[in-house]
């Protein structure tokens, strides 16, 4: 394969092409369905997956099938499945997966950007989705093209974008079974949903955290009474609601105390982790920007990462039963439900975690109030395999050609629960998770963009992974 044409085919590719259909997919706001209950009536997760299917049409690859998979009641799912080239294997699937549902816009975006208004500025596409993850099917799509047109060879490749990914993949093991036949013996799998510490080299996410997560409402009251009266007589819910907390999580450090949340941290990914903060000194704490004053948990940044990789943590998302201050009364609220959200390391087992997390919470609890668990959820996490020698010199050779640093590994603390489904699948298939997002990408939050530059590089490794997969 000429690589230097593939570098220059996919530059020129994302600067043509993939630019402009991708700021038209800002435009449109396909939120997924946790945060749109009218996903369907609306039609946005529709018209993403419209969109991008009519750019991929129209780019004529041969013998290309595209379908838009819809299971009764599930999000809609598209898949690409592209015939072998140039010698590669048309009985096994190199699997190229991405998303196309977003998170809520949110406000406070910076004068002259917003979520749905696609903006191209200082080599950075601004926009919901630009980033996270709507770049993913471009870039799968280019990296293909590139290789095909210039000597390389590829197996089968599918190309398979969901529209649920942003609310745990809820749908994903239902169409997993229902695809297994078209996807195939899967023996590569190339997932662009995430990132790394720089944009100075390729990075490779080595384990995901799993999730697990449920809304707490701890009732007292069948109805609110004037806190003058009946306090003292009646225990508050958010007390009671405080009191199980204090279960789940140390209040002072926020070390999770339930064991099933809780794992062995691999000595790989100790010495993997320290390698990464090593070739990027700062990296962790500089990824977050907290207010003035406020300091991290610990100084220690090998710590830190791991704390955000191989721990579990509790945050509480959201709230209910509690008014705005300018509303507040005084009265004694007839309860509280909290949104709780534990990020799990990567090898607990997700449904045990939340059946320890139900049981601490409804058993003895204080007072006898009444507990209800609603809307639980729970997706499981994901660890590596070792890096096969082809693999590993194919990153190689992608590092030095194209970004000119060696590439490095690191855990990620988010989660992408098909890459776990995956790896139960198919137990033998090699994984390269990587992508674009890097430490000022402000996926989920106002700003949200996509440096392009380097976007198009993790595209042309892509391309450098695909043709050694074929040639091992």
């Amino acid at each position: 394969m000429d690589h230097a044409a593939v570098k220059r085919t996919v530059e020129d590719t994302w600067d043509t092409s993939v630019v402009p259909s991708l700021s038209d997919l800002v435009r449109v706001p396909a939120l997924s369905p946790a945060f749109d209950a009218g996903w369907e009536a609306s039609g946005h997760l529709d018209a993403a997956v419209a969109h991008v299917r009519e750019w991929i049409a129209a780019r004529g690859i041969p013998g290309a099938r595209l379908d838009v998979v819809r299971l009764p009641g599930r999000t809609p799912l598209l898949l690409v499945d592209i015939p072998a080239t140039g010698g590669g294997s048309g009985d096994e699937t190199a699997l190229l997966y991405g998303h196309l549902d977003k998170q809520p816009p949110v406000g406070g975006w910076s004068q002259g950007l917003g979520p749905w208004k696609p903006v191209v500025r200082d080599g950075r596409l601004y926009g919901r989705g630009s980033a996270d993850d709507g770049y993913a099917g471009y870039a799968a799509i280019t990296a293909i093209e590139a290789v095909r047109a210039h000597g390389g060879a590829h197996t089968r490749c599918v190309v398979l974008l969901e529209t649920g990914e942003e609310s745990g993949s809820p749908d994903l093991p239902a169409y997993l079974e229902h695809l297994s036949d078209r996807l195939g013996r899967v023996s590569l799998v190339v997932c662009l949903d995430s990132g790394g510490g720089d944009y100075e080299r390729l990075w490779l996410t080595t384990s995901l955290r799993g999730m697990a997560g449920m809304d707490v409402r701890v009732q007292v009251l069948d109805q609110g009474q004037h806190s003058g009266i009946v306090s003292g007589i009646v225990p508050s819910s958010f007390r009671v609601l405080r009191l199980l907390l204090d279960r789940l999580e140390d209040p002072a450090t926020g070390e999770v105390l339930v064991p099933e949340l809780n794992a062995e941290i691999p000595p790989n990914r100790v010495a993997e982790t320290k390698a990464a903060v090593e070739a990027v000194p700062g990296m962790v704490r500089g990824s977050v920007l907290l207010s003035e004053g406020v300091r991290p948990v610990t100084d220690d940044e090998v710590e830190l990462a791991l704390n955000g990789t191989w721990r579990p943590t509790l945050s509480v998302i959201g709230a209910d039963g509690l008014p705005l201050p300018a509303d507040a009364g005084n009265v004694l609220r007839p309860f509280t439900t909290l949104s709780l959200s534990f990020r799990l390391p990567p090898t607990v087992d997700a449904d045990a975690a939340l059946r320890a997390v139900e049981q601490r919470l409804t058993t003895d609890v204080p007072y006898g109030a009444r507990v209800t668990i609603e809307h639980s959820e729970a997706g499981p996490g994901w660890n590596a395999p070792d890096t096969a020698p082809w693999l590993r010199a194919a990153l190689d050779d992608a590092s030095a050609d194209v970004f000119g640093s060696g590439w490095r590994t690191m855990g990620l603390g988010g989660s992408i629960p098909f890459m776990g489904l995956l790896h139960s699948v198919y137990p033998d298939a090699q994984f390269v998770v990587t992508g674009a997002l890097g430490p000022d990408s402000n996926a989920h939050v106002p700003d949200e963009s996509l440096n392009l530059g380097f976007a198009a590089k993790v595209t042309t490794a892509v391309s450098y992974v695909l043709d050694a997969h074929a040639r091992r």
